[in-house]
């Protein structure tokens, strides 16, 4: 079941994240040779990483750093552990976070990483020799003011700490040379739910903008990982009713209201939703199309596709995954004929990007922010950003997604003239 779905989200990376360029540059005008300047990566780097493995044999892995663009300040991504990570689809995400960063308004450009592995059938010391390997084969390529890793699919704090560490053997130390730390080695507080309280403010505007409030709409969130459960919390707090939800073990409902209180303690305890008590089990399948005001998916990409968009019975999609609508739901606008509003990816789930550049800030200047400030200051870019996109919508008379795409595209391909690129 896993590689299925990984392969499709693959397939649906490339796919989307090409489709939604050249529509965003077809509305824009740009020139032809810029717009393909703009989809050509920086700089694309694979390294071989061979480590000793705990019982004395040696372990071979391949490592991918693909560099998108740079026009708007050093390029930032996360980095995957993943059996099935490959060129393709990180090439895609690393453009993904070009325009992602561009449409939040902070002075990055994009970048992604990965190593083919699997990071559960690996020891903790074994990923750490290889987290380490890896940063030995790529660390004059990355750095404060060119490419900023941050924690993927199958990362965390510890392993940017392992990075953090090795790269400071190098060039001294160096903490905003990643993002999503440990707080202990300077990450930000904040940046645990900061997808998530991101997810919360951009669903906070669009609501506003139909007359609504989070306390009178149910929620639907597939997904309960780290995103899935803090935007879960987070709507629960404001007073929003979240009526399903679903993760790799099995899914469950409650019309009147899920405890999520109560359920995120026994995901904990139990590594799953499923056996939750307070609220009736159901096929995880189902969940998409169960009624409710907003949808959040909060997991796979290509979720939402051809096969299940007529039953979609949501008012509000807020893509809080990555692409999780497939290019062929949205290319015959089934969503849309229903009257569905979508929240586009690149400006729903930047909630993260967001705070790992105050981390960045922090970081640099020597001075940390307290919670408050952080939360604070990300509120204020995720109005800002939804208005900026809203704006572009009435210009270019279009939906959410292509507002989001045209106005991260633009603000690319501004910096990029500006920088003295010549056609």
């Amino acid at each position: 079941m896993l590689c299925r779905g990984t392969s499709r989200v693959n397939m649906n990376a490339l796919v989307a994240t090409s489709r939604n360029f050249k529509q965003a540059a077809k509305i824009l005008g740009l020139d032809s040779k810029l717009e393909r300047s703009l989809l050509i990566p920086f700089r694309e780097i694979k390294v071989e990483c061979t480590i000793p493995k705990d019982d004395g044999t040696l372990a071979s892995f391949v490592g991918f750093r693909v560099q998108h663009d740079n026009a708007r300040g050093p390029m930032k991504g996360g980095i995957r552990y993943h059996p099935e990570v490959d060129p393709d689809e990180v090439n895609a995400l690393a453009q993904l976070m070009t325009w992602k960063t561009a449409v939040a308004n902070i002075p990055y450009g994009g970048a992604k990483g990965g190593i083919g592995c699997a990071p559960g059938e690996l020891s903790v010391s074994e990923l750490e020799r290889l987290t380490r390997v890896f940063t030995q084969k790529i660390h004059d390529l990355i750095g404060i003011h060119t490419d900023v890793p941050a924690p993927d699919m199958g990362t965390n704090p510890q392993t940017m700490a392992w990075i953090l560490d090795e790269y400071s053997k190098f060039h001294g130390y160096s903490p905003a040379v990643v993002t999503g730390k440990p707080v202990d080695l300077g990450g930000s507080l904040g940046r645990d739910a900061a997808t998530g309280r991101g997810v919360l403010f951009a669903t906070e505007a669009l609501l506003a903008e139909h007359g609504k409030n989070i306390s009178d709409q149910r929620f639907v969130i597939q997904g309960f990982g780290n995103v899935g459960s803090w935007a879960a919390q987070l709507i629960s707090e404001g007073g929003g009713k979240v009526v399903a939800v679903s993760d790799v073990s099995g899914a469950v409902k409650n019309r009147s209201g899920l405890d999520i209180e109560r359920l995120v303690k026994h995901s904990i305890e139990n590594r799953g939703i499923k056996g939750f008590s307070g609220g009736d089990s159901i096929d995880s399948n189902s969940l998409l199309t169960e009624e409710c005001d907003v949808l959040i998916p909060a997991a796979l990409g290509g979720v939402i596709n051809r096969e299940n968009a007529n039953d979609i019975r949501a008012k509000y999609i807020i893509e809080a995954a990555n692409h999780p609508t497939d290019p062929e739901a949205d290319e015959v606008n089934i969503l849309s004929k229903k009257g569905v509003l979508i929240l586009p990816d690149i400006l729903a789930n930047s909630g993260g990007v967001t705070v790992s550049y105050f981390e960045w800030v922090q970081n640099i200047q020597g001075f940390m922010w307290d919670e408050e400030k952080v939360n604070s200051e990300l509120k204020k870019y995720m109005v800002k950003g939804f208005k900026d996109v809203k704006k572009m919508c009435k210009t270019h008379n279009s939906d959410l997604r292509m507002g989001a795409f045209t106005l991260g595209v633009n603000r690319v391909a501004r910096a990029t003239v500006l920088r003295g690129w010549e056609a």
